[in-house]
Order: C-alpha cells, then structure tokens, then sequence
C-alpha cells in the first residue's frame, strides 16, 4: 500500500508551528515528486511521546462474605544457622496476618461469623486463594475454609485447628523392613499413622449450629495419604493439619 506522502510546497515551518497547514486539500498521495513525511526538514521540531497511562492507587481491599485478607509473611532467606538460600530451596510460606476479614457468611437462618479475627496469626492450606500485591506486600484473598489454624508461636505444635480439621503427630518411619533390613531415607515409606494433638470446633449443619468431632485429643488414628498440609517442628518432629474426614479409623 503507498504510504501518505506531503509536497514540498504544501507545508511549511510556520504552518507547522501553528498546524494550519495540516489542511485535508493540502495531502497529495501517490505523487512521485513528493517528498517524505518523515524526511522533511520542517519536522525537525516535532516530538511524539507515547501516552501514559496511571494506574489509581487503592488504599484499602475489603473481603466480602466469607474470604479473609492475609498479609503474607517474608520468605526466609535463610536457615536457622545463618546459612543462604538459594531461591529454589526457598520454601512457599504458607502462614501469614490476619488484615481485614468479610461480614461471615449465612447458613440456613444463622448468620456465620469469620472464624478469626484481625490480627490473627494463621496457617492456611496450599494453593489456596488469590495473591495480590498491596502497599509494597504481597497478601492473599482465601475463604474462611482454607484457613487451617491459628498459629500463635513458632512452633506448629501449638497450632490450633479450626472448624473441622485436626493436628496430628507423624508417627515415625519405620527403620527397619520386616526381615531386619535396614531402610534408607529414600526408601522410607511415608507413615499414615500418627496422634491427634489438637481438633477443630466441628463442622456446621444446615442451619449453621457446630457439630463436634467424632476424634478426640490424644487418639491414635489412622489417615489417608496424600491428604491435609505437612508441617516440621522445630525439634524436627513432622506434623500434619487435615480434615477429620480424611481420618480413616482410630487405632486402639
């Protein structure tokens, strides 16, 4: 396609300055005796900026409903005895503050708070919510349900479960194969027994009442594989948070 071309004669500094020049009768296309747009001296004193565009600046996220907002905590960068880690042994953190919370959900006739308050310590599940980046940090946007527990120490010992889950104590992996060989780490089957350190309130019925839970503290249970968040004590001892229902049978 020929490109739009101007005359020599047709335009000059002073109609440029002022744009009058720019007129529909004064733009030939096609003619071979006409000098480049582009090339024209009398453009020497034009600047074209590409426009910007400001993004608005919020100042608050409020949840609605039954989501909370959590402000993420930092990723460590280190290991307990100073020692740096590279990105990829950078461990996801899974926990973070309680910023702002919806008004709860309804269920049935009864109005359902949140189950935590603002300023909460919290572990939540993985892969749970929506991340956003707000006031330079980043935060996530979860439902009530994706939160695990409250966390108010540094030791998930002390994790207190919510609504339907359970704290339970990895029992450890066998060392040893029936016939006495010893097993390696990488051989080691990941054990799927363990006892209950804590339990959640219970679950809501229909009409949004608390249904406790059938485990009690201190049973030794048997769970599925695979299920609920693991976790690493600080004396090393393995945790995992699940739902009561991924709880296959209580062991006596």
């Amino acid at each position: 396609m020929a490109a739009a071309q101007l005359t020599a004669s047709s335009i000059s500094a002073r109609s440029l300055a002022s744009f009058e020049g720019l007129r529909p009768s004064n733009l030939k296309f096609g003619s071979p005796a006409c000098v480049s747009l582009v090339n024209h001296r009398s453009f020497r004193g034009l600047a074209v900026k590409a426009a910007t565009t400001v993004a608005p600046k919020y100042t608050s996220i409020k949840p609605l409903g039954d989501r909370v907002l959590v402000k993420i905590k930092t990723v460590e960068e280190k290991t307990g005895g100073g020692i740096l880690l590279p990105t990829t042994a950078q461990t996801k953190p899974q926990g973070g503050e309680v910023v702002a919370v919806g008004e709860g959900n309804t269920i049935g006739k009864t109005k359902v708070g949140i189950s935590v308050e603002t300023g909460a310590e919290v572990v939540y599940s993985k892969y749970a919510g929506t991340e956003v980046e707000f006031n330079g940090a980043k935060h996530l946007i979860l439902k009530d349900d994706d939160i695990v527990g409250i966390l108010e120490t540094e030791d998930v010992k002390d994790l207190k479960p919510l609504n339907d889950r359970v704290l339970i104590k990895v029992a450890e992996a066998e060392l040893k194969t029936a016939g006495g060989l010893l097993l390696t780490e990488a051989s080691k089957e990941k054990p799927s027994i363990g006892t209950v350190i804590a339990v959640g309130p219970g679950t809501l019925d229909e009409e949004g009442n608390r249904k406790p839970l059938s485990i009690s503290q201190g049973s030794t249970v048997l769970y599925s594989k695979y299920a609920g968040n693991d976790f690493k004590g600080k004396d090393g001892t393995e945790y995992i948070a699940l739902r009561a229902s991924d709880v296959v049978a209580i062991l006596s």
